[in-house]
């Protein structure tokens, strides 16, 4: 499967669409939000730059894009304006993300975009499509780069998890589960280096010296892969699928040959490709539980009628359905996300609510 071909957050704006179903991610960029305008700060007081140039990689089509955006822009004006008074300086921003994104929903809200953004003039807001895992901008024309909930996207599948005869070695299982054997999880994690190291070696010569990357992504705190934290939502992801199998609805062997591209990794293998890149220097790492008790009056999950399992359900449906409907088609898909809603709100029942997924924020600044 091509995945820069498939791969898309689901586009619109309607019920399951990513714009409506992204407060989740949200929570966890506004959980660092301090990190971010920390190092917008110390970037600008650094460099003085009369032209920004600002990059968000994985952007995708719902409002947060344009959140983080606003964000950044202010803290530089409130430089310019209280802190240091010089004149305000230019915007170039540069929403990224693979040529399957529905940008055309994301560019229709800009008109509201400026308008909040008055009275800045000189913000020049532009799309690049493409994989992040490659070169997409000039050199040297980027100080600061942002991506959320990206990152832990791999560029494929493995190659390392198919046996000679191209079958999936994985058995019983989408991603690396207590069921998986250590070629597995080594075949994800050199993916992962590959990817990543990759996505450092692309920045490095596209970022200014002293610019900044904000980094935020699902990771793992331990060596071990089937933890409580990401891995058991693709494990509840497989025993829904395998529910339709029971039903009839969905051939076994096509279970079997289905395999996600993602991966989490923990803080030693992180830092591990910053240090062999070595293009950048790594500032701040931090790691931090999402607990999904933690609601506010704009959070999906405030909806009394809402169970917890549901929104998250709806919030994976928005990420995964052009994946799972390519390879098994879209006529499962409302059985499916009803299933998978179902038994997370049982595994959180079981678990006293004891599952949280892990995200990590990383603050490079280039050498």
């Amino acid at each position: 499967m091509d995945i820069e071909k498939v791969f898309q957050m689901k586009g619109g704006i309607g019920e399951n669409s990513y714009w409506k179903n992204s407060s989740l991610q949200k929570r966890a960029a506004d959980k660092v939000k301090h990190i971010i305008t920390e190092a917008m700060e110390e970037m600008y007081v650094e460099k003085r730059p009369k032209s920004i140039g600002i990059a968000d990689l994985g952007c995708s089509t719902g409002p947060n894009t344009l959140s983080s955006i606003k964000q950044l822009v202010h803290t530089v004006l409130l430089q310019t304006t209280t802190h240091h008074p010089e004149p305000e300086p230019e915007f170039r921003v540069f929403l990224n993300d693979l040529p399957t994104n529905d940008f055309n929903t994301l560019f229709q809200s800009l008109p509201d975009f400026y308008t909040q953004l008055n009275p800045v003039r000189r913000i020049y807001i532009s799309a690049y499509p493409g994989s992040f895992y490659g070169r997409l901008f000039p050199d040297h024309c980027l100080h600061f780069i942002y991506s959320s909930n990206s990152l832990h996207w791999l560029s494929k599948v493995p190659a390392g998890i198919y046996d000679e005869h191209g079958f999936s070695i994985n058995k019983k299982s989408i991603y690396i589960s207590e069921r998986s054997t250590e070629e597995v999880s080594l075949a994800y994690l050199k993916q992962f280096q590959d990817d990543f190291s990759l996505f450092l070696k692309s920045r490095s010569e596209e970022v200014v010296c002293g610019g900044r990357m904000v980094l935020i992504l699902l990771g793992r705190t331990g060596s071990h892969h089937a933890d409580r934290g990401n891995s058991v939502f693709w494990e509840i992801m497989y025993r829904s699928l395998s529910i339709m199998v029971d039903e009839g609805e969905i051939e076994e062997e096509k279970l079997e040959s289905y395999e996600v591209h993602f991966y989490a990794p923990s803080k030693e293998e992180l830092e591990d490709e910053v240090r062999k890149e070595a293009s950048f220097k790594l500032d701040v790492f931090e790691m931090f539980e999402m607990d999904h008790h933690h609601q506010n009056e704009n959070d999906i999950i405030s909806d009394n009628d809402m169970s917890y399992g549901t929104a998250v359900a709806n919030t994976v449906r928005s990420i995964q359905e052009s994946m799972l409907a390519n390879h098994f088609g879209d006529s499962i898909l409302d059985k499916l996300f009803q299933h998978y809603a179902r038994l997370l709100d049982q595994e959180f029942a079981a678990a006293n609510d004891h599952i949280n997924s892990i995200t990590t924020v990383l603050v490079l600044t280039k050498l």
